[in-house]
């Protein structure tokens, strides 16, 4: 990380009026860090950016401004926070090859995720319970199979993606389109105070910066830069969702999206990515197979025999486990019958609390002996 005064040198830069991420690059391009950069002088700085900027550069900081730097060091000095800069060795290599990347990244919580094989997972804010079931599901598997999930903290799919990556190792990383210091939206600070704990959330907007429109579909170039591959779940034909995907595009990787039913507004988005060419996703299966290199390069879960199963909480080694497990696998896979169940009345009939009989239902379905079905239904295959 960047000594105090150093930071210094790049909040001044980022906080000055008028330099913006392109603004910034063309400057520590022309003459390097930040500190050479406010000590160029104002001819040399004219060469590349107004007078009124240049001016700004070369005057101290005002009372506002020196207010907040200290500030952010300040919050920068507490555990678990930190600010990564452009030239740090810290800055996650996959933001480097975007058009685009910030010149700072503000970060809470494990900052080792900004580096992790990842997978973004978007949606609707206004997302059905079936695409919500799907988005926590998807999540939760793919997590346990070693790749971090990254969403946008929404409402919606977003919340849901990062429910089920938090369920796994490979965690999650939340990008905001706020001040990090800011709870938005309020109904998802209880689930941003987790992440914060368990996972990452990211942000190139300084401290006290409020929600603002237009900084939610900038921070979208973030969430798909930071992710091998983005899978839409839900969207509606025109959604901050496909403006994540075209992004993703732009970047080169990969998109996939679930299908869904042609009467659904919400399934009109995902179905315009597969016409343009986004792969059709129905299993966790199909981005696995997509993504094999990755595996392969990072010695992650097989794709054969996936490691997650050793991690799983107890009950969950139900597939091919021993004793107790094998017995709560028969008992579940016996009362579920060959008709359509949901959750509710299967837990009622095997007598086993919601963690486990998740946990049995996950372990289940990835060995393919259950198929999943509209309204988080379960039924059992031949």
């Amino acid at each position: 990380m960047e000594n105090p005064a150093a930071l210094e040198a790049w909040l001044r830069l980022t906080l000055t009026d008028g330099v913006g991420s392109e603004t910034g690059r063309r400057l520590l391009g022309a003459f390097g860090l930040p500190g050479l950069v406010l000590r160029a002088g104002r001819a040399a700085l004219e060469a590349l950016v107004t007078p009124r900027v240049a001016n700004a550069l070369c005057k101290p900081p005002g009372a506002a401004m020196r207010t907040h730097i200290d500030a952010t060091l300040a919050w920068a000095e507490a555990p678990g926070n930190a600010i990564v800069t452009l030239a740090d060795a810290h800055y996650p290599r996959a933001l480097l090859n975007i058009p685009d990347p910030p010149l700072l990244l503000y970060v809470k919580g494990n900052i080792a995720l900004l580096e992790a094989n990842a997978l973004a997972v978007v949606g609707s804010r206004n997302a059905t319970a079936q695409g919500l079931a799907h988005a926590e599901r998807f999540s939760e598997q793919l997590s346990h199979a070693g790749l971090a999930i990254v969403s946008g903290l929404a409402l919606g799919i977003d919340a849901a993606a990062h429910v089920g990556g938090l369920r796994g190792p490979g965690s999650t990383v939340a990008v905001i389109g706020t001040g990090i210091d800011i709870d938005y939206p309020p109904r998802n600070r209880a689930l941003a105070q987790r992440i914060a704990q368990e996972g990452c959330i990211v942000s190139e907007y300084p401290l006290g910066m409020p929600p603002l429109a237009a900084n939610f579909p900038r921070r979208n170039r973030l969430i798909s830069g930071l992710a091998r591959a983005v899978l839409v779940v839900e969207a509606a034909a025109q959604s901050g969702s496909l403006i994540t995907a075209r992004m993703a595009a732009e970047q080169g990787r990969d998109v996939f999206a679930i299908p869904g039913s042609i009467h659904s507004p919400l399934a009109k988005g995902c179905h315009q990515l597969i016409r343009q060419g986004a792969k059709l996703i129905e299993t966790t299966q199909d981005i696995l197979e997509e993504m094999p290199p990755l595996f392969a390069a990072k010695g992650n879960a097989s794709l054969a025999s996936p490691d997650w199963q050793r991690s799983q909480p107890a009950g969950a080694e139900g597939v091919g486990g021993a004793g107790n497990d094998d017995a709560a696998t028969a008992l579940v896979m016996q009362a579920m019958g060959h008709d359509p169940v949901g959750t509710d009345t299967l837990g009622a009939r095997c007598k086993l609390d919601a963690a486990q009989l998740s946990a049995i239902l996950l372990a289940l379905e990835l060995a393919g002996r259950i198929e999943v079905l509209p309204g988080a239904r379960y039924r059992r295959l031949a």
